[in-house]
């Protein structure tokens, strides 16, 4: 069995590989190492990775048509996981064309490259900022999901409805994970708990965005890879969904809430971070920003009824 994870030098990407690799699977790794965020920290997971006989790596850009092409034709993959993006919130403001050249445009020569080589089964990352101006809680994966309020959160469902676009036309199993705020080793640096963790080591003030009043339904990263392997070999069938929103499809085509099911206040994280450096935070309150919610809550009910996997509250 052959399984090609994009992203693979990104967070969950190498937690992910480095689970299959240890389980004796055979991966093949694409990234294409952008900057983004310190090109070092993807480096150093790549290193872990390599030292695995069956880990094969390609540096690659998902907007590269040709290569794309290229590397499907060159390979069969059993599986794709697909994890590469163009990540951020509030970087989706500052670099719009890039969530449109990764996430948009990438994710099409990812799906025809499934599409012209028949992989068995298609599994690829959403977000729980699909959820946007949605206040309902906690959040279904049978709400519609009409109102984003990031780029980053449209071009996740964006992708989406691609997916299950081609999953219809060329039935291809395919499920769609949203993922709840990750975190754990070899995490994001542009991540809050890694920012506020350095700031109070520096001696630096945090940002404290509304005012502290959020919440976020952080989920540690295994509990993320748990849910990931599981659904990979669980195929979805062609059977109507009981989602109103997709009534009447046909499609192998699912889609799950991977989180922790159990918000926690930004304030508490804070705490907890000071309590594990021992050290007080200077806070700035800050007003609300551009793009993003104040709460997350994931509803795993479907996850749990597929595969029988609760992410265990932390």
């Amino acid at each position: 069995m052959a399984v090609l994870v994009t992203g693979v030098a990104g967070f969950i990407g190498y937690f992910v590989a480095l689970r299959l690799l240890e389980a004796g699977t055979a991966v093949y790794g694409i990234d294409n190492l952008n900057d983004y965020y310190d090109v070092s920290l993807k480096r150093g997971r790549l290193s872990q990775l390599q030292s695995h006989r069956h880990f094969t790596f390609e540096p690659l850009d998902l907007f590269d048509r040709r290569g794309m092409l290229h590397l499907f034709r060159q390979h069969r993959f059993q599986y794709v996981i697909h994890l590469a993006a163009q990540a951020g919130v509030r970087y989706s403001l500052e670099n719009p064309f890039a969530y449109a050249d990764s996430n948009l445009s990438g994710f099409l020569n990812l799906l025809e490259g499934c599409r012209q080589m028949e992989v068995e089964h298609l599994v690829f990352a959403s977000s729980s900022s699909v959820y946007g101006a949605n206040r309902k809680v906690p959040f279904s994966v049978q709400d519609r999901v009409d109102h984003p309020v990031s780029l980053y959160g449209a071009t996740k469902k964006a992708n989406e409805l691609m997916a299950h676009a081609y999953s219809s036309l060329y039935q291809i199993p395919t499920t769609g994970l949203r993922f709840f705020t990750v975190y754990g080793p070899w995490g994001r640096p542009d991540m809050a708990y890694f920012k506020f963790t350095e700031a109070i080591l520096c001696d630096r003030p945090i940002q404290v965005y509304n005012y502290g009043r959020m919440k976020r339904d952080f989920t540690y990263i295994d509990d993320v890879v748990e849910g990931v392997v599981r659904v990979m070999e669980h195929l979805p069938t062609a059977q109507s969904l009981p989602d109103s929103a997709r009534e009447g499809t046909t499609a192998p085509y699912r889609i799950y809430n991977v989180g922790n099911h159990q918000p926690v206040e930004l304030l508490r994280l804070i705490a907890a971070i000071e309590a594990a450096v021992g050290k007080p935070a200077t806070k700035i309150m800050q007003p609300m920003q551009p793009g993003e919610v104040i709460s997350t809550y994931a509803d795993v009910s479907d996850l749990v009824a597929a595969v029988g996997f609760t992410p265990p509250s932390k």
